[in-house]
């Protein structure tokens, strides 16, 4: 059975990832790439849809971890009554072929260690057909996949897995590699695993070292952005949302959604994130990926892509597996990405922008692309759409929407002014106030002093925080305050901020969905821009606080039953706790812009 979400900590590569629990299996893995399907699905059904796990044979062990510096090389260390055994897991940087390396080092006494493998391609649902190498390593082929599996230890089949038992003694390493490979190419050639140890920490080590943060969150910001680097597909600089398909937003619950693509809605804090931390190559590579998918007629823009900008993305049901605790039903796809979702031009055209203010290098047909854009824009935005939250209901006016619509012809009229660039200004000056005057009157509840979810609603959500982070009004104006106040009494709920009203959305059987953590954030950068920093400082504390043991944040927090939920790690989670320190270090030294706002 899968442990909490919270147990588990990520390997990456940069096209892929694991993720393995406290116990020291893998129960997550999509291979060769992102959006591949899972040769390991324990994670969302059981051990027998695959599985890696290496551990002390007997019951009754203790297990502790860390990353080995700012890098994603995993130590686990086991103790038992017969000594202690230190695990470590990492997935060398992609070469020809993608590795797992797996380092079992003795360090006391002498454990008695098992092996157990177990690979079902298919989501689960595939049994491959296994049969030993030419060089003794054993080949898993089905279809169109092969897995092989290389280590010393002598291995035998049981119940359609792979076992090995073995001895481990006080300054032993005993190593394990599996590599994946197309079944109808050549066997991959295999690498040296300790070798790949010290090139693997050498990559983490200069990467993290262009980081230009070095204010007092550093190493948070560092593990996140550790994190956000390893959901990058680096053939083609999309970032996925998050690594993992299904785990739920409520125990038990049926909102279970696959995050294995990549969302416009996260491409400006996405920017900021990377560019304000030194990140410039990895910033134009999303760039770069954002002008493809977007590229041809605006009216087809989506508000998510596949990781090379691929645009359909079918959901479908995986109902032979049992889902995460019970949380059905598990969905391969996202239908979503059909949805007409304002925002998303808004976020598009301020990421442009802020490339520009930033002085990185631009496409040059973005501007036209950028134009097509507004033009398109201009003949929709007073349509009602599914909102930032992607409501699978009626279409509403959302408040968000409209904003992020009003931020899209801001920044294009920004952008023609500071870089002097040919655009219909007045035109476009006059659909932004418009739009203003539409928000101002239709979206905001005089009764409660707050803007409201959407037009004539009476209840709030937490995207309204985004009008801090955007600009729309002065943090001093009394609607501003008056909003913040009104989020303050009936979005947060042990102190941290739930993405809906309560009032109005009590989740799934009456119980609370669970606390939006990347709204949590927001409400901070609010406190910041507001001039709060002491309240912005605990908020952001409160967080943290919920990170687990090797720093990583699921999208949500159940604050009923105190765990993390949702799909994990989450890359806006770590984008907005980035984006938030930044603000945090920036008030301390007399600055009050938050991230999004920087170069306004």
């Amino acid at each position: 059975m899968a442990g909490p979400i919270e147990h588990y900590a990520l390997l990456g590569d940069c096209e892929t990832a694991a993720l393995v629990g406290r116990d020291g299996s893998i129960d997550w893995l999509c291979w060769p790439s992102f959006d591949s399907e899972a040769c390991f699905a324990a994670l969302i059904g059981n051990e027998d849809n695959g599985r890696w796990q290496i551990a002390p044979a007997e019951a009754g062990f203790s297990s502790s971890r860390r990353y080995c510096g700012d890098s994603l090389v995993l130590e686990t260390r086991f103790e038992s009554a017969d000594g202690a055994v230190t695990l470590i897991d990492f997935m060398p940087p992609r070469g020809k072929a993608s590795d797992i390396v797996r380092l079992v080092r003795g360090d006391q006494g002498k454990v008695r260690m098992r092996m157990q493998l177990v690979i079902r391609f298919g989501f689960g649902s595939a049994i491959p057909w296994v049969r030993r190498g030419q060089d003794g390593e054993r080949l898993a082929i089905c279809g169109p996949d092969m897995i092989v599996l290389r280590t010393p230890v002598k291995t035998h089949g049981e119940n359609m897995t792979t076992i090995a038992e073995f001895e481990i003694e006080a300054g032993q390493t005993v190593p394990f590699v599996i590599t994946y490979g197309a079944s109808h190419l050549p066997v991959p050639e295999p690498i040296d695993p300790f070798q790949a140890l010290e090139d693997t920490k050498q990559f983490w080590s200069e990467w993290s070292g262009r980081c230009s943060y070095e204010g007092e969150y550093r190493d948070l910001v560092m593990r996140s952005l550790i994190t956000l680097k390893a959901q990058t597909f680096q053939p083609s600089g999309g970032i996925v949302a998050a690594p993992t398909t299904s785990l739920p937003e409520k125990l038990g619950g049926a909102r279970n959604w696959d995050y294995r693509f990549c969302w416009l809605r996260d491409a400006t804090f996405t920017l900021l994130a990377l560019m304000n931390s030194g990140y410039t190559e990895e910033a134009s590579a999303w760039h770069d990926w954002l002008m493809r998918a977007v590229a041809g007629n605006p009216a087809n823009m989506q508000i998510m892509y596949g990781i090379y900008g691929q645009r359909r993305l079918l959901e479908w049901e995986a109902d032979w597996l049992t889902g995460y605790e019970g949380a059905k039903p598990v969905r391969i796809g996202n239908a979503a990405h059909a949805q007409l979702q304002l925002d998303v031009y808004g976020e598009l055209i301020d990421a442009f922008h802020q490339w520009r203010v930033a002085d990185l290098k631009l496409d040059g047909k973005s501007w036209a692309m950028e134009c097509e854009v507004l033009e398109h824009l201009a003949k929709i935005w007073d349509q009602p759409d599914s909102g930032i939250w992607e409501m699978r209901g009626d279409p509403q006016h959302y408040v968000c929407s409209k904003v992020m619509t009003w931020v899209a012809f801001d920044r294009g009229i920004k952008s023609a002014a500071q870089f002097k660039l040919k655009a219909p200004v007045a035109e476009w000056r006059a659909i932004r106030d418009k739009i203003h005057a539409d928000v101002c009157t239709k979206g905001f509840d005089a009764e409660q002093n707050s803007f409201v979810e959407h037009y004539g609603g009476k209840y709030l959500d937490a995207s309204v925080l985004l009008l801090w982070a955007v600009g729309f009004l002065p943090p001093d104006d009394p609607r501003m305050q008056g909003t913040l106040q009104a989020v303050e009494h009936n979005l947060i709920v042990e102190g941290l901020v739930m993405r809906h009203d309560p009032r109005r959305h009590p989740g799934e059987n009456g119980q609370l969905e669970g606390a939006f953590l990347a709204c949590s954030l927001w409400l901070a950068d609010a406190y910041v821009l507001s001039g709060d920093i002491d309240k912005a400082k605990a908020l952001f504390g409160r967080v943290v606080e919920i990170a687990n043991d090797v720093g990583l944040l699921a999208e949500e927090y159940d604050v009923e039953a105190k765990r993390q939920v949702g799909n994990f790690p989450q890359a806006l989670t770590h984008i907005a706790l980035i984006n938030t320190a930044h603000n945090l270090t920036a008030a301390k030294s007399g600055e009050k812009k938050p991230a999004m706002q920087r170069s306004k």
